[in-house]
């Protein structure tokens, strides 16, 4: 239930994250060039749009196995030596999620105590770059999601993409089209 919740929460923040900075930087180009004009705002409002992008995206891209991964000697051992590698992996990830995590802490903490806002937004630069907390425990939570799912079992390790196999499915699409024509 929790991890549900936290599902669709940060899938309907990525979507409109991406709006948001979509739709900004359409406008500042529309105003930029079709008016000659621009808002002071738009250029630091994409900066961090975008940064909460990247911090949500990182964690939800490890949910749905979008990163990328070197796995090619860890497949030549056996499932339980996998696991085991996968394990080690994730806590080593944990420990910088943690050491990150505490930095984070420390620099907020600091800048809340200053209370230096943006240079062009009002709004509080500790409120701003308070994702480097939340994108982090989001990427804590999914890899002991993940840590959870290889203690138990239930995988060998990351869920990633295979660029190499689906370039080779492209192919085979990209041939059979041709050969249709």
């Amino acid at each position: 239930m929790f991890l549900r919740f936290i599902n669709k929460t940060e899938e309907a923040i990525i979507s409109l994250l991406l709006v948001a900075m979509t739709l900004l930087v359409f406008a500042e180009v529309i105003m930029r060039f079709g008016f000659s004009t621009g808002v002071s705002w738009g250029q630091e409002a994409t900066l961090h749009l975008s940064a909460w992008f990247v911090l949500f995206g990182v964690s939800y891209g490890l949910k749905v196995g979008a990163h990328i991964g070197v796995d090619a000697f860890v497949r030549l051992f056996s499932p339980l030596v996998q696991r085991l590698i996968s394990a080690l992996a994730i806590l080593l990830a944990l420990a910088y999620c943690g050491l990150f995590i505490y930095g984070a802490w420390i620099y907020l903490g600091k800048m809340k105590m200053i209370g230096i806002e943006l240079e062009d937004i009002a709004v509080q630069t500790w409120i701003a770059d308070s994702i480097l907390l939340i994108g982090l425990a989001m990427l804590s939570i999914r890899l002991l999601e993940l840590l959870w799912a290889v203690a138990t079992g239930r995988a060998t390790g990351f869920h990633q993409t295979n660029e190499a196999e689906e370039s080779m499915h492209l192919a085979e699409e990209l041939k059979r089209e041709v050969a249709d024509q």
